[in-house]
């Protein structure tokens, strides 16, 4: 495959002066994110009434999803009543997370809540492949009252517990979910970028409409879906 759409070809001094003054910004924006952290981790926080939720296994206390952990991630996935593919954009994110023990060793937990039924919830999650554990808001305000009311919204909140005491700490949504995923620091990486026809990128780059080249969540299914669910 060739393309006019080709960087300058420069020789190997000359692209890397160019890596290095371009390696100034990177370094200074990780800096500053670690500067964020350092503010985020000075935040206060708000104490949560006691949220009775929808596990697998029953209702759960909000306390409860915790496990053992004193700190919770949690990310509310949206959910459209009686579609059978749910939002791909909370599909595609969520399927990149299957191996989360590493939180354990950093006394923090990582579920998925969504507005959906319990069953449904959890035959959604089987048929997408999904590896987190589940959880369902529907006979409760927890979504409504952390950002992901029922049939809008997406976001993810940080709690963390004392004793039975729950409190928020952090939320986010929107394009703040970014630096959560693997999938966009990759594909930023890449020559073209993401392709989308927002971003600052040279003439003749290939641009395509936003979300086009986002997988659907029936193709997240058939890459990583229970056979049959």
């Amino acid at each position: 495959m060739t393309t006019s759409a080709l960087p300058p070809i420069v020789d190997a001094a000359s692209w890397r002066r160019e890596l290095d003054a371009l390696r100034v910004r990177e370094k200074a924006a990780t800096r500053e994110l670690d500067a964020i952290a350092a503010q985020r981790r000075r935040l206060p926080m708000v104490e949560m009434p006691d949220y009775t939720l929808e596990g697998e296994e029953g209702p759960v206390r909000l306390a409860e999803i915790f496990g053992d952990a004193p700190q919770l991630i949690v990310y509310s996935h949206m959910w459209f009543e009686g579609e059978e593919w749910q939002c791909p954009g909370c599909t595609g994110f969520t399927s990149q997370y299957t191996r989360l023990e590493f939180l354990e060793n950093y006394d923090a937990r990582f579920v998925i809540v969504t507005q959906g039924p319990i069953d449904e919830a959890l035959a959604y999650k089987r048929r997408v492949g999904n590896k987190m554990t589940w959880y369902s808001t529907a006979n409760s305000s927890f979504g409504a009252d952390v950002g992901a009311p029922p049939g809008a919204g997406f976001a993810v909140n940080v709690f963390l517990r004392d004793g039975d005491t729950v409190y928020r700490t952090w939320h986010t949504d929107g394009r703040g979910t970014e630096q959560l995923s693997h999938t966009f620091p990759l594909i930023d990486l890449l020559p073209y970028g993401r392709q989308e026809e927002w971003q600052d990128s040279p003439a003749g780059w290939p641009q395509s409409p936003t979300y086009s080249r986002w997988g659907s969540s029936k193709d997240i299914a058939a890459a990583y879906g229970e056979p049959g669910a």
